[in-house]
């Protein structure tokens, strides 16, 4: 029966009309979640899906969002917080009959570009998903021109008209540096990604100024999102004397990098020196010693930027849904200051 059953088949044996079954299969507002479920359920028992292609040659949708990140891949298959934004994303798409097309380019600026115009020629996405806004951005203007719908991952820059998915970046700064501050720590260095990212800015920003008001000095270290960078780095900072007795690093990677320069240099972590991961992972769990660590929620993050874009796609209004705020998962990478 699969060969010969159409959405008009569909609605005949739901006993409900054709725009209300083409509303429950494209994920688009205008039907209950009771009878979208009974037309999904139907149509998986009678192992029909609609044709993507056929949707692109009447004019409708492709069924498919758009994630490119622009980050060197060896980074992106070590990196977990992206893994789990993902696996966010895809938990909201397998219920909405979308599918997500990701690439990967380089992280030089502008190498993202020519992908959202191709994908905008060809009709290959119904929207995209921006990460790592940049201070200039040229993304945002070209998806606008492009007629892309799209929701930006983070903290919109000044100026920018897009829908977003907005973080607790304050609260964030608040959590580490009051941690580190109630165990005595007044020197930190923060080990940063790349500072011509937005959110990088802004996080070293806030903990700049958090820190202030308690009485703390924060020395900003540049890195690269990398383990080997990471560690290279910090082993510099650990031959002078006087250095920073706490690290806060914005990834689990860099603070694994330094977890391995203190234990080649011989600095007892946590009696001489703590360490600190602005994201969580499996990773911070099983080092040794065990890293304490932001959990910002990824996976929710990526849920709430899929439910954001399909929003966006059929034109309903921002909700405003922010992340739910982070939980400092505290372990033993972090102890009173060394005197």
């Amino acid at each position: 029966m699969a060969g010969r059953v159409n959405i008009g088949e569909l609605a005949r044996l739901l006993g409900i009309s054709k725009a209300s079954v083409s509303y429950a299969l494209n994920g688009q507002p205008g039907v209950s979640d009771q009878t979208r479920a009974r037309v999904l359920e139907l149509a998986r028992e009678l192992q029909w899906y609609p044709s993507s292609s056929a949707r692109a040659l009447s004019g409708g949708r492709a069924g498919v969002v758009g994630v490119v990140l622009a980050r060197e891949p060896e980074v992106i298959g070590t990196e977990p917080y992206y893994m789990l934004v993902i696996s966010g994303i895809e938990s909201v798409l397998i219920h909405s009959e979308y599918a997500l097309l990701l690439r990967m380019v380089t992280a030089e600026p502008g190498r993202d570009l020519a992908v959202y115009e191709k994908w905008a020629g060809e009709k290959r996405v119904d929207g995209v998903m921006l990460f790592d806004q940049r201070r200039v951005d040229p993304r945002i203007p070209l998806v606008q021109l492009l007629g892309l719908p799209a929701v930006l991952h983070g903290v919109p820059g000044p100026g920018a008209r897009i829908r977003a998915v907005v973080p607790d970046e304050r609260g964030d700064a608040e959590r580490v540096v009051g941690h580190l501050h109630a165990l005595g720590h007044r020197r930190v260095a923060h080990l940063t990604g790349p500072l011509d990212l937005l959110h990088e800015e802004r996080r070293d920003e806030l903990m700049r100024e958090v820190a202030a008001r308690r009485g703390m000095l924060v020395e900003t270290v540049p890195a690269d999102y990398t383990v080997d960078t990471a560690a290279r780095l910090v082993a510099q900072h650990l031959r002078r004397r006087g250095g920073p007795t706490a690290w806060v690093a914005s990834n689990d990677l860099m603070a694994l990098g330094a977890m391995r320069a203190a234990a080649a240099a011989g600095v007892g972590v946590p009696g001489q020196v703590s360490v600190l991961s602005w994201d969580d992972s499996m990773l911070c769990e099983v080092g040794a010693p065990p890293m304490t660590a932001l959990d910002r929620h990824p996976r929710e993050y990526g849920r709430l930027s899929a439910r954001a874009l399909l929003d966006e796609i059929a034109g309903v209004a921002d909700d405003g849904a922010v992340p739910q705020p982070s939980e400092l998962r505290v372990r033993a990478s972090t102890g009173p200051a060394a005197p």
